[in-house]
């Protein structure tokens, strides 16, 4: 067997499995949201669960939204970080909202 035709069926191998996994998600996917989405929001609702938590290590990493700008750097500006999920999600960035608005007001003034 020619290196062509090995690398030829070696490619085609990739491809289907690529293809098998691809459809195997998408099962995946659609029996979760058939079976175990259901369970898990009666469980939030039994709960009384407001949000998720991604990490429970970090509060910074439990939920970003809801996340201190000066939290990972608590200790000092150089500090290694301790926890794992810290290298995986960064720390949000403040948003700059500097939206002056003017309002005219009309003030009736005695005659």
């Amino acid at each position: 067997m020619r290196r062509t035709n090995c690398f030829l069926c070696f490619i085609t191998l990739l491809l289907l499995l690529s293809v098998s996994l691809v459809g195997h998600s998408h099962y995946a996917k659609r029996l979760w949201h058939q079976k175990e989405l259901p369970e898990a929001r009666q469980l939030v609702h039994r709960l009384g669960l407001t949000d998720f938590a991604l990490w429970t290590e970090a509060r910074y990493t439990r939920n970003p939204a809801l996340a201190d700008f000066f939290a990972p750097f608590q200790d000092f500006p150089a500090a290694f970080e301790h926890f794992p999920s810290g290298s995986i999600i960064t720390p949000a960035m403040p948003t700059v909202d500097t939206r002056f608005r003017l309002r005219a007001s009309t003030v009736n003034s005695p005659r």
